[in-house]
């Protein structure tokens, strides 16, 4: 099983980012994105569920962030507009075979992570 994110890179304030995810070996219920900053904790960005018909964000990112899934392509995706400095991070996804449950938000449930992609924001 493998999860492989891309689309991270260097975007001006303001700006718009894709990020996806392909996953390979197996499909999941729950796919979504965790990112950590420098000096900062990993924290939970987005989740969706298998018919993309449920999503869930962190405060910091509704309005902005955007998620969702190609099953066809078993990929997820995150869209981000309007990005700011702070949200310079490195992102990861993340998978579960399992159901959303609100613990996702502390990673757990998380059964499966990619390697990072890098998001710099500059100002």
């Amino acid at each position: 099983v493998q999860l492989q994110a891309s689309g991270g890179g260097t975007v001006q304030a303001g700006g718009s980012l894709r990020l996806s995810c392909a996953a390979s070996g197996r499909t999941f219920s729950t796919m979504g994105w965790f990112r950590q900053a420098p000096g900062k904790e990993r924290e939970f960005v987005a989740a969706i569920n298998r018919s993309g018909g449920s999503t869930y964000y962190a405060d910091s990112v509704k309005g902005r962030f955007t998620i969702s899934r190609d099953n066809t392509k078993n990929t997820v995706y995150l869209q981000m507009n309007s990005l700011k400095p702070e949200v310079t991070a490195v992102y990861y996804c993340a998978a579960s075979p399992g159901p959303y449950s609100s613990s996702w938000t502390r990673g757990g449930g998380v059964n499966y992570w990619g390697k990072g992609t890098l998001v710099t924001v500059s100002s």
